[in-house]
């Protein structure tokens, strides 16, 4: 599938950006199809013409791309894509190294890492493009979340998952949380950066009320495209409501 956005501001396009849905056939619950939405019309009203690309097993991979999104998807979507994701790994790696910058939600931040151990002891291959391991807990982890983040001050969403991920030394969180579980209940952490590569288990979906995110986002797909990124204010009155919201329910 391939659509196109058009970019909404006066005057030509200040850039082109290719967009890439990662699996959304398999990967794609918890709205976050909302993620890629997001950054499709910011980039457009900030004068950007988008096209956005999805990827399925069986589809031929694009040559390149700007940005990248997946979704979190039930064990058996995790195993209709694993041996593709596997195939397809060091593309993604090398994406990755490059400075195309990426959001894994659950699943696929799970495949993101070394692999995935199941509660029956099988273990499903990660592609290591980030340091970190999954298994199987014994109760799912759900509710409203909160993080500090170095980068994007709070962040809130909705988190859904048993897998316990625990980071190695080649990964640094996403934040810590201040509401909620994260990664694994147990060390405060959520979520995975390296490179541009975003990992997290929050859903709701994430971008829509973290705006910031997104930006950033777009900015390094911007710089991968060798244009720049210079946002004009955008009105975000809604998500800053819905920002309030969150923050204010409980677990």
């Amino acid at each position: 599938m391939t659509a196109r956005y058009e970019h909404t501001t006066d005057g030509p396009a200040r850039g082109h950006l290719r967009l890439l849905q990662l699996y959304p056939r398999d990967m794609n619950i918890y709205g976050d199809w909302g993620n890629t939405l997001v950054l499709a019309r910011r980039a457009q009203w900030q004068g950007y013409d988008v096209e956005l690309l999805s990827y399925d097993p069986g589809d031929e991979l694009p040559g390149d791309i700007d940005i990248l999104v997946g979704g979190g998807g039930q064990d058996s979507g995790q195993d209709r894509i694993k041996e593709d994701l596997v195939k397809v790994g060091p593309t993604l790696k090398a994406w990755a190294a490059d400075g195309v910058p990426m959001l894994a939600i659950c699943g696929l931040y799970q495949l993101f890492g070394h692999g995935f151990t199941t509660a029956k002891g099988q273990e499903i291959p990660g592609i290591s493009l980030m340091d970190a391991h999954t298994v199987a807990g014994d109760t799912r982890l759900i509710g409203n979340i909160t993080l500090d983040t170095e980068d994007f001050g709070a962040v809130v969403g909705y988190e859904n998952h048993s897998g316990l991920t625990t980071l190695g030394s080649g990964a640094r969180p996403f934040g810590t949380v201040k509401m909620g579980d994260g990664n694994n209940g147990k060390d405060s952490t959520e979520g995975g950066r390296v490179h541009h590569v975003i990992g997290t288990y929050l859903h709701g979906s994430l971008l829509p009320k973290n705006p910031t995110v997104a930006d950033w986002l777009l900015a390094r797909a911007a710089e991968h495209a060798g244009t720049t990124w210079e946002p004009e204010p955008l009105d975000d009155t809604w998500a800053e409501r819905a920002r309030v919201v969150a923050m204010s329910r409980p677990r």
